[in-house]
Order: C-alpha cells, then structure tokens, then sequence
C-alpha cells in the first residue's frame, strides 16, 4: 500500500455519467429555446420589411387597375353619349322623312284634283264649242246664198287698209302655226290678227279673248273683207281669223294645218267685230 493512500484525493471527484448527460440536455434545451426565440425575433423583425417592401408594389397595381377602370368607363360613356346622338339624329331624320312624305301626299292630291278639274273644264268648253258651232253651222247654211252674194262685190271692191290687211293674211298662207308666235315665219291665230292690222298701223291686243270685243260687233251676214272672225263667245273667244271676202277666211288654225285659207263652211265661226 502506499504511502499515500490513506490521505484524501486534492482532486475534485469525477461527476458521474448521468449527472454529465442531464447537464448536456438542459443547456441543450436552453440553447434551443434561445434559439427560437431569436428566430421568432428575427422572423417579427423581418416582418415590416416585407410589408414595407411589398406595400408600394400593390399600390402601383391598384392604381394602375383604378386608371384603367377609369378610362374604360369614360370610353363607355362618349360611346353611349355618340350612340345616343345617332340615335336622336335617326329619330329626327325620320321624324323630317315622314313630313316631307306626307307633304309629298298632299301636293300630289292637291296637283291631282287641279288636274281632274281642269279635264272637266276643258270637256265642258269643248262641249260648249261644239253646241255652238252646230248652231251656227245651221244658221250659215240657211243664209251661206245671201252671204257669199253680199260679199262677193265687196272683195272686188276692198281698198285702203282692207285691202293692205288682206293681202298681208294671204301672204302668210302656208306657214307655220306655233304657238306664242307672232310672224314672221310662224303665227298662232291671234298673232297673225294682230300682226296683219299693225301693218296699217292698228294696234290690237294680243289674245283672241280680247280681239273679240277691239271693235263694233258685226253680224256674219253683213261681213266686210277685213272683218275680225272670232270663235266662242265675245271676250272669251278660243279662235280668231280674218274675213277676206267671197265667204273665204284666212286663219292660223293649228299646228298640224298652219296659217290656211278656208270657206266659212269649213269652219263656221260664232260672231265678228270690224275695226276698220
């Protein structure tokens, strides 16, 4: 045995095993709750810096998106607003096009009723002419004898402006009937009248209505060459002619004969006036 042996050890005595491993476990475990805590720590504090970084991303979208909502609702407007003005365009187009076609109606009425009424004017004066000249065609035959006796010696015998307005008549035989015409290639039947009595320097007016009544009513069986003949009654006479004697007259009578030189029989007018 040594020497030593029965003094106590100076050295601390050895721990056991299990006493070591507990010790390891709770720093361990200390370790570890620290451990989580930091990151906790550091998981709190990382937190606002993604917000802070993440905030001004979502804020350009949204009012990116805001912009965009907002153009498209202003472009939906001006379209409802031009749609709108179309359609209120087409509204009074229409609204006009009814109007301008029931005026259209109406003056074609109105143009239609002219038309029927002066058919049946023109009938009834046609009516009219033909009364009348049957009348007088039964009053010329009876005293044509006496007529042509009466004027036959006065033909022969017609001087001075008579004669002048009898031989310009003549003259014009065979030319053209126009109407409106007044000579000298063309006449109508009171252009011929009264461009025949201005060659003697009687001035006559210009229709066959008011040439009936220029001078003193004559009756047909007392005719003078140069007497006015006229067809209808006096002031609304619808034909006028000269008388030139020998129961002739001398007569732009229509566009299809032209300025003719007829016997009385051939046409037989209603009355005369002289104004020579």
């Amino acid at each position: 045995m040594s020497h030593t042996a029965h003094i106590r050890s100076h050295r601390k005595p050895r721990r056991s095993a299990s006493t070591l491993a507990m010790r390891a476990g709770v720093a361990g475990g200390v370790l570890g709750t620290l451990a989580v805590a930091g990151a906790s720590g550091s998981a709190n504090a990382a937190e606002p810096v993604t917000q802070t970084l993440e905030l001004p991303t979502l804020t350009a979208d949204l009012a990116a998106q805001a912009a965009q909502s907002a153009d498209a609702t202003e472009q939906a407007a001006a379209n409802y607003q031009l749609q709108a003005e179309r359609d209120a365009a087409a509204a009074k187009a229409a609204k006009q096009a009814k109007t301008d076609l029931a005026d259209a109606k109406k003056k074609a009425a109105e143009a239609k009723k002219k038309a029927q009424e002066a058919a049946r004017k023109e009938a009834a004066a046609r009516a009219s002419r033909a009364s009348e000249r049957t009348t007088l065609s039964t009053t010329a035959d009876a005293g044509s004898t006496s007529t042509s006796t009466s004027t036959s010696t006065s033909t022969s015998t017609a001087t001075g402006s008579a004669a002048a307005v009898i031989s310009f008549v003549k003259a014009q035989v065979g030319k053209a009937y126009v109407s409106g015409a007044t000579g000298p290639s063309a006449y109508d039947c009171s252009g011929l009248v009264q461009t025949a009595f201005k060659q003697v320097g009687i001035s006559l007016p210009r229709v066959s209505q008011d040439q009936s009544t220029a001078g003193t009513q004559v009756s047909l069986s007392n005719l003078q060459p140069g007497d006015i003949l006229y067809w209808g009654s006096a002031g609304s006479a619808y034909h006028v002619g000269v008388y030139v004697g020998d129961g002739m007259f001398v007569g732009a009578q229509n566009p299809s004969s032209g300025v003719v030189e007829r016997p009385l029989s051939y046409d037989p007018p209603t009355g005369a006036v002289r104004v020579l």
